[in-house]
């Protein structure tokens, strides 16, 4: 069941990261085009809009592969003096109250993004709607939960490989 379970989760995880990586090309690519095209007098109209949209879909995609290849910024110096039933709670607890505020996150990147469509909110410029953003955000964040559900039944184990 584990393998089946680590299978598709890793399998999202890779098609977000693959996300996450296009979305920083398009950064790289639409901040380049506006800086040569500026100095021509033809600046790309809304070219802030789409840089911010990548950015927010680049920063949530790059989540889950974080946390799958346990990527995060650790304090193992401390963590490694105390004995090993105290590391393995305060461990399980870590991940516990990490599961419990991705999952607040979803929901509320959920309530906002309805919020959005319902008022008919977009970008300043090209007034792209912006509530797929916030959808988008929430499905990464469960996507994160479930990483750490696998981490919290594979202690010591990584998901993944990076």
């Amino acid at each position: 069941m584990w393998e089946s379970y680590r299978k598709i989760v890793s399998g999202l995880v890779r098609v977000m990261a693959a996300v996450a990586g296009v979305g920083i090309a398009v950064m790289i690519v639409a901040t380049c085009l506006d800086v040569i095209l500026r100095r021509f007098g033809h600046p790309l109209v809304g070219v802030v809009d789409v840089v911010q949209i990548a950015a927010c879909l680049s920063g949530a995609c790059a989540l889950p592969y974080t946390t799958a290849v346990k990527g995060h910024v650790a304090v193992e110096y401390f963590f490694q003096k105390f004995p090993r039933g105290i590391r393995i709670w305060v461990d399980a607890f870590s991940r516990g109250v990490a599961m419990l505020m991705f999952l607040y996150l979803s929901y509320r990147s959920w309530i906002y993004g309805k919020y959005l469509l319902r008022k008919g909110i977009g970008t300043l410029t090209l007034q792209i709607p912006l509530f797929w953003v916030l959808w988008f955000m929430s499905f990464t964040f469960i996507v994160v939960v479930l990483v750490k559900i696998y981490n919290l039944a594979h202690p010591g184990k990584e998901m993944m490989h990076s």
